[in-house]
């Protein structure tokens, strides 16, 4: 199976890393949108911009060209999500297979990413790749567990048996949706668990945000027709567990600097990559007054987003909530 990966960001590099030592000699097509980037992998085999100290596959081959990708038997899509529609739009072939893995709801439309496929590409087969992913650990080869989510389970033996090799496991599922509201939501959270670190609240602080955050993704979830259990696994609590825990994470620093008192305007001015979490909060907070589901930790997040509230005002908002069931 010929492989192609678009968006040669740090995670996009990675999967196209994965994608190249699993091959069995096949090229790997990356499509990039700046030009260094495509000359940096190409000449040097390395990526210094999205993923620097890293040494890329020389199976892997950068293009600026989508047309080069027109041959590929399937093609891991790794843009950010709020530019997905535009992306896929341009593709040279229409029913190609599209492994999905950027995280997030559209704004607007409050469309998965899955739907917002569907919508431009409707006879595109569909999986998502989802779960807890640093790029650089992936990029080095170091132990990563995902989930593969494909409602086809012949494609989705295919694409598992293409990617898989001892360090990089996809366990599988079809639950799509289930998969992407986890990746989505957790982003949102992680910007949360950040600002408790920003504003040294406490490790006991950080449990409670994750265990409750992970009661409002399910939530969500659940309302939007994810399973219990997809939510449970890689795609959902893995995931959450490891962006709200570390500064590796983009959203989590994020949060981490709201928590020391910098404005969101300030933290992503001079940020080359994206934190998708910033982009997805308001969407999720429409979206889950749309069907009336209460996520009140998004809610705080977007008020610190948008400058209206402050940290602190948003840690008092959660704690002056009522207290009630646990479930």
């Amino acid at each position: 199976m010929k492989l192609g990966v678009i968006g040669a960001g740090a995670w996009g590099t990675a999967l196209a890393q994965v994608a190249a030592n699993s091959s069995k000699g096949e090229i790997v097509r990356l499509w990039a949108l700046e030009p260094e980037v495509t000359a940096a992998v190409n000449q040097r085999h390395e990526n210094p911009l999205y993923l620097p100290n890293i040494s890329l596959s020389d199976r892997i081959v950068a293009t600026s060209l989508l047309e080069d990708l027109a041959d590929c038997d399937a093609l891991l899509v790794v843009t950010p999500a709020q530019h997905l529609r535009t992306s896929i739009v341009r593709l040279p072939v229409r029913d190609v297979p599209l492994v999905l893995c950027s995280k997030g709801i559209e704004a607007g439309t409050m469309k998965l990413m899955s739907e917002v496929v569907a919508d431009v590409m409707p006879d595109a087969p569909i999986a998502v790749l989802s779960g807890p992913t640093f790029a650089h650990e992936v990029a080095k080869g170091l132990p990563t567990a995902v989930t593969l989510a494909c409602a086809d389970l012949a494609l989705q033996r295919r694409l598992a048996e293409r990617l898989a090799q001892p360090t990089f496991r996809t366990y599988q599922s079809d639950d799509v949706t289930g998969a992407e509201i986890g990746g989505a939501v957790k982003n949102v959270l992680a910007i949360a668990c950040g600002v408790v670190a920003g504003m040294q609240l406490g490790q006991n602080a950080n449990a409670a945000l994750i265990s409750r955050g992970f009661v409002e993704m399910t939530r969500f979830g659940l309302a939007r027709g994810a399973r219990a259990e997809t939510l449970s696994g890689l795609s959902g609590l893995g995931d959450l567990v490891l962006t709200c825990t570390s500064t590796a994470s983009r959203n989590f620093s994020l949060g981490k600097g709201l928590g020391e008192g910098r404005s969101a305007q300030e933290l992503m001015a001079d940020r080359r990559t994206v934190a998708e979490g910033a982009f997805t909060a308001p969407v999720l907070q429409a979206a889950g007054r749309a069907i009336n589901v209460p996520i009140p930790i998004t809610d705080a997040v977007c008020g610190m987003l948008d400058g209206s509230l402050t940290a602190r005002q948003a840690v008092d908002q959660l704690l002056a909530r009522p207290i009630g069931s646990e479930l």
